[in-house]
């Protein structure tokens, strides 16, 4: 086990690129993104892991990035809402209205993203199940389930552009 004390330099692959920040032990994956590295997509909404807002994908899953330690986060790959802009879902969810205020919208994108990469051709329960995870507090969940399914006949399409 690694022992981390004060602050100590850590290197983080973040949407494909490595990048080496100082972090103290107790620093959240969140915090290291949105302070250090100026990736203000993930949203510190709850703090606690309940709202998703803060959604991106360690390894290609989904996590809550308030949750995570910098520390546990290295040697992984870290994808955030920056890493995955212009994708179906992305463009699904602006044109189906998938958002109201826009807050908790980068985190649902993650999710979507994560669950049409483990999925690519869900259900409609399954589609809900994976977004129990993130919280829309507008209750915006009408547009961003039908965002979900654009996305999906999107990549049936003989030619998606993904």
């Amino acid at each position: 086990m690694i022992k981390y004390q004060g602050t100590v330099s850590i290197l983080l692959r973040v949407n494909g690129e490595s990048r080496e920040v100082q972090v103290r032990p107790a620093d959240t994956l969140l915090q290291i993104l949105r302070n250090h590295l100026g990736l203000t997509g993930a949203k510190a909404g709850c703090e606690n892991g309940d709202c998703g807002a803060c959604t991106v994908l360690l390894d290609g899953r989904p996590v809550k990035s308030c949750m995570i330690l910098a520390v546990e986060a290295e040697g992984t790959e870290i994808t955030t809402i920056e890493g995955i802009s212009n994708t179906v879902v992305q463009r699904a969810f602006l044109d189906e209205a998938g958002y109201q205020c826009g807050f908790c919208t980068p985190g649902f994108i993650v999710n979507s993203f994560a669950l049409l990469q483990a999925h690519p051709d869900p259900d409609k329960e399954t589609i809900r199940m994976w977004l129990e995870s993130n919280l829309c507090r507008c209750t915006g969940y009408e547009g961003i389930e039908n965002a979900v399914r654009a996305a999906v006949e999107t990549l049936r399409s003989p030619d998606p552009k993904e």
